[in-house]
């Protein structure tokens, strides 16, 4: 019997890192190919062309990489530090409308990139913030806040308040409080709010096209192009790009949260 629910649960882990590993190795392929015409299993022509044009471009690929990081990186830090200060609003406080407030909190989930876009267009270009670069930052924040609201209330739940309130008995201020006791044992937590919020400003086109108006260069804007013009090894090597950014970002915050979690003694994250 436990054999047979081992091989049922490695059948199924096999099949996810399949669904997930296939796509990838598909386009480290396509960085490498020429031709690849159906029903050919297997590409019939290799070529380092598009690697070639990329790298002869690379004061360009430096200026995009630059803006890219620097906007996401921006959008992930402010969706950390107000979503802390949501999240123990939601979870310490009681006022009124406070459910709705939590409501709101999450409703881009529940909107479409698409209309997003395009309703929030209308205002930013009655008070001036269309394309500029505070414009996509705002954008991109309103829609990557969510993420990060979602997993710091989780680790504020977690953490909770009663360490705080024992620091104040013992004559600490609210704010020594929080940044001696809570803050250390929150920033695992944080960190992943980070990597998740920095994911989702990274990646995002139709938002930054409508915003930046074209004038605001990202990853995203210049990778998707190419796709929809059947250029696919460019858009490849771009893409390629793209996930080897997003996996060091994602490996950097896993082992900072990790270090810090054993620090705190990882009960809280247990």
């Amino acid at each position: 019997m436990r054999k047979d629910r081992w091989r049922l649960r490695t059948g199924i882990l096999l099949m996810f890192v399949m669904v997930i590993l296939m796509p990838a190795a598909t386009l480290i392929i396509w960085v490498f190919t020429e031709r690849w015409s159906w029903p050919d299993l297997w590409p019939q022509t290799f070529s380092l062309r598009a690697v070639r044009e990329i790298t002869g471009r690379k004061g360009q690929l430096i200026s995009l990489l630059g803006s890219s990081i620097f906007i996401s990186v921006v959008v992930a830090f402010l969706s950390v530090g107000i979503g802390v200060m949501t999240a123990r609003a939601l979870v310490f406080y009681e006022f009124r409308g406070k459910r709705f407030f939590h409501f709101v909190s999450m409703l881009p989930f529940l909107v479409p990139a698409t209309v997003f876009a395009m309703g929030i267009q209308v205002s930013f270009i009655k008070v001036g913030l269309n394309n500029s670069v505070m414009g996509v930052v705002i954008a991109h924040l309103i829609y990557s806040l969510p993420y990060a609201v979602r997993l710091l209330l989780e680790g504020t739940r977690a953490v909770g308040q009663t360490l705080e309130e024992q620091a104040r008995v013992l004559g600490a201020s609210s704010g020594k409080a929080f940044l001696k006791i809570s803050f250390p044992l929150l920033v695992p937590v944080m960190l992943t709010g980070f990597s998740m919020a920095y994911v989702v400003s990274f990646s995002q086109y139709f938002l930054t096209l409508l915003i930046g108006g074209g004038k605001i260069k990202t990853f995203a804007i210049v990778m998707v192009p190419y796709l929809q013009s059947g250029n696919r090894n460019i858009a490849s090597v771009y893409g390629g790009l793209f996930l080897g950014v997003t996996l060091i970002v994602f490996g950097v915050t896993e082992r900072l949260a990790g270090k810090y979690s054993k620090k705190a003694g990882g009960e809280y994250y247990g």
